[in-house]
């Protein structure tokens, strides 16, 4: 019987044994108590590159790096073996060759039958693929770290499922004023408004991003200190390989400066409709008083007093015509608005014809004014109306800024490829520090140093148009009480083309039929007033029914047509006086306190013949009177 079983007990060890040798993905092996290998299997002889005869009697310490056996590590393995009966571990090894690897590695205690220990077993598994991929992935996930911590204009972070701080990231900490010891940890609610906390917004983005992968969310968000910002932020919600929500990447940029842009566009857009509306409102009633202005000029008035007060009402009403005109230009500057109406033009003409138009100014103060043009004619690729307005406005600076008596002058130097004109006077100057602050919007100068009006537009329209050019315009002045002088520098035209003559504005020719159709009836009625006086016959109308009526029976040659009519309006008048026997032969003339290329662009496609802004100047309105004459 012991004889069977001794039988049966060494098969059964035979097959354990083959069972072993078989295995060649561990390296299986026994050690004696003291550590010396006495077996080994294929696996092993594969993993370590030891044969078995080479290997056997030899002591476990040999597959160790020379540190951890200097440390005495492979005897501490067995020593816990011994106590535990198990001990496992991960380690670098060393294979026959030199060559590491990191091994998985158990050593399991074997006792016999009287609990005395025989050996250990160890059983030794590569994972150097393993332990690769997972340095990969720790390397990738500490670049990602550092990437996501470098990054200062986003604050990044990690929310759990319950929207608690996880991670916090260098951006956060300076857009949000946190350290990450301190928010990580904490409710991301703490980063809303009070109104939006009571609101449930916090729970309401984390529900949104669960239910739609992401939210995007813009509006107000705390910082530390309690200051607002306004947040672009993005909710992200990340699940696990099992679909299970594990939290939420939560991405926060700070938008308060394009959001503060954003705003003043919109007030600046704001603004320049109400400067447009304001100036149509005010042109409304300029419009009758330039006429009535016209009239008393085309009447003789015996007495000097009248006159001289009539002088003084046409002189402001021109002041404030020009402030209305600044107030719209400076609208169209900001929105990049003006274009140019360039031709090649003489400049000595734009200089006489602006020295005109401010010599009653220039006059009124006792100045006097000197002229000195270039010997011989430049010509420049220019804006007529535009030049002028530059020079109206340095001649209007002068003779306001210089005390009565004073003097002007103006003088044209071509140099080379350029033009300067320069407007010099003996006024009150200007401080070195203040020559630039003069062309700054709304800049008049020194606080207190000079009580005339104005709205600090002119210099800054000047200085713009001139830019729109080619050009430059510069200030300066030796100091106070000596002074100024400013600078308009041209590109001039090298070859003299053909100059277009400008038609005459100057004589009056009659014979005309003329119809002025407006709601404003002070207008309406000096228009003809004026009209009449210039030998033209004249009707009027107070809407546009009445001015179709009118224009049935009177035929006129020409009809000056209001537009902002209550009921039926500019447009829509014009198509009923097309539609009438003669309608097509009227000379149409569009008249209206708005003046921008859009407003031009309208009535050109209206089919308008011409287009006037209120109030008419007179020289305009003869202009086109003439070409109806003519034609």
């Amino acid at each position: 019987m012991n004889t069977e079983l001794a039988r049966r007990e060494s098969d059964l060890e035979g097959r354990y044994q083959l069972l072993i040798e078989g295995v060649i993905d561990y390296g299986i092996f026994v050690l004696d108590p003291e550590g010396h290998v006495i077996s080994w299997n294929t696996g092993a002889e594969k993993l370590k590159g030891y044969t078995r005869e080479e290997i056997l009697g030899k002591h476990f310490s040999i597959f160790y790096p020379p540190e951890p056996v200097a440390t005495g590590w492979p005897a501490e393995e067995l020593r816990r073996a011994r106590e535990a009966g198990r001990f496992e571990d991960e380690g670098w090894r060393v294979r026959k060759d030199g060559t590491q690897f990191w091994a998985n590695v158990i050593i399991t205690a074997v006792h016999d039958a009287d609990g005395e220990l025989t050996g250990f077993v160890k059983i030794t598994r590569d994972l150097t693929d393993r332990r690769q991929h997972e340095e990969e992935l720790r390397a990738s996930e500490e670049r990602f770290r550092l990437l996501v911590d470098s990054v200062r204009d986003y604050a990044i972070f990690m929310l759990d499922a319950d929207g608690i701080v996880r991670s916090w990231n260098s951006g956060a900490q300076a857009l949000k004023g946190y350290s990450a010891t301190e928010i990580i940890g904490q409710h991301f609610s703490s980063f809303y408004t009070p109104q939006d906390q009571k609101a449930g917004k916090p729970a309401y983005e984390l529900r949104a991003a669960r239910a739609n992968g992401r939210v995007e969310d813009e509006g107000w968000r705390v910082r530390k200190d309690g200051t607002l910002f306004w947040a672009n932020v993005v909710i992200t919600a990340i699940h696990g390989r099992n679909g299970d929500l594990i939290g939420f990447a939560k991405i926060t940029r700070d938008m308060t400066q394009r959001r503060r842009l954003e705003q003043l566009e919109r007030s600046s857009q704001m603004m320049n409709e109400f400067l447009a509306m304001l100036a149509h409102e005010l042109r409304n009633p300029l419009a009758p008083m330039r006429n009535a202005i016209t009239a008393m000029q085309l009447e003789p008035i015996a007495s000097a007093s009248v006159r001289e007060s009539r002088d003084i009402i046409d002189r402001q009403l021109t002041h404030v015509t020009r402030l209305v005109d600044d107030l719209l230009d400076v609208g169209r500057l900001t929105s990049g608005k003006i274009k140019l109406r360039r031709q090649v033009l003489r400049l000595d003409e734009v200089v006489s014809s602006s020295a005109e138009t401010v010599r009653p100014l220039v006059l009124a103060r006792n100045h006097s004014l000197k002229i000195q043009q270039s010997p011989e004619p430049v010509y420049v690729d220019g804006d007529p109306t535009r030049l002028s307005q530059i020079l109206q406005n340095l001649l209007v600076n002068a003779a306001k800024f210089t005390p009565d008596g004073g003097r002007i002058s103006v003088n044209v130097l071509r140099d080379g490829g350029f033009v300067t004109v320069s407007v010099v006077d003996n006024g009150r100057g200007i401080e070195a520090g203040n020559l630039e602050q003069v062309f700054r919007l709304f800049a008049q100068g020194d606080e207190g140093a000079t009580t005339e009006s104005g709205l600090g537009i002119g210099l800054t329209l000047a200085r713009s148009l001139a830019e729109m050019h080619g050009g430059t315009l510069d200030a300066q002045s030796p100091g106070r009480g000596r002074g100024s002088s400013f600078f308009l520098r041209l590109p001039v035209v090298k070859n003299r083309p053909g100059v277009i003559d400008q038609p005459s504005a100057s004589g009056a020719a009659a014979g005309l039929r003329v119809l002025v159709i407006d709601d404003n009836r002070d207008s309406a009625d000096s228009s003809i007033a004026i009209l009449r006086l210039l030998g033209h016959q004249a009707e009027s109308a107070y809407s546009g029914p009445q001015g179709l009526d009118v224009a049935g029976r009177f035929d006129p040659d020409v009809v000056l047509l209001d537009l902002a009519m209550p009921g039926m309006d500019g447009f829509t008048t014009l198509q009923r006086l097309r539609a009438l026997p003669n309608g097509e032969r009227f000379f149409v003339i569009a008249m209206t306190g708005y003046g921008s290329a859009d407003d031009r662009r309208r009535t050109d496609e209206a089919g308008f013949d011409a287009h006037l802004i209120k109030p008419v100047e007179l020289t305009t309105l003869l202009g086109l009177l003439n070409q109806q004459v003519r034609a």
